[in-house]
């Protein structure tokens, strides 16, 4: 019987302390359609819509594509020195046509595999790209 009004005693002790650090609840369900915002170059290329609209069971070609994206861009990077936005975040035009043309049509394993080689590929990239954008201050 203590144990049982000790602990009603300790919940209504809580309660109000409960009450006091949950956050607001709100019923305001409007969607916020603001552009997103970066902390460098704002003003990046919209990805292709396939991306978007892609089948969850797909979503590793997209991922593919997202690094096959990155790989090109820090490799311009790294050859013309330049950290620039229009550099830094390129039109996906070329790197979807690459994908199309090369990858799109092998299976999720073989993607698994480009992908981690891809990744390789970053990390030999990136103390070269890291220096010269942190330079530029777009890092």
């Amino acid at each position: 019987m203590r144990k049982l009004i000790l602990a009603l005693m300790l919940a209504a002790l809580a309660g109000p302390l409960v009450a006091q650090t949950s956050p607001q609840v709100s019923n305001d369900l409007t969607v916020d359609m603001s552009p997103q915002q970066y902390r460098i170059c704002n003003e990046r290329p919209a990805r292709p819509t396939w991306m978007d609209e892609i089948n969850p069971r797909e979503a590793y070609k997209a991922a593919a594509l997202m690094e096959l994206y990155e790989i090109r861009a820090w490799e311009e990077i790294a050859e013309s020195g330049d950290c620039g936005c229009e550099t830094r975040f390129p039109a996906w035009e070329s790197a979807d046509g690459e994908y199309h043309e090369k990858y799109a049509g092998l299976s999720q394993a073989e993607h698994s595999s480009l992908r981690r080689d891809w990744i390789e590929v970053r990390k030999q990239l990136e103390p070269r790209v890291r220096a010269i954008c942190e330079a530029q201050g777009n890092w």
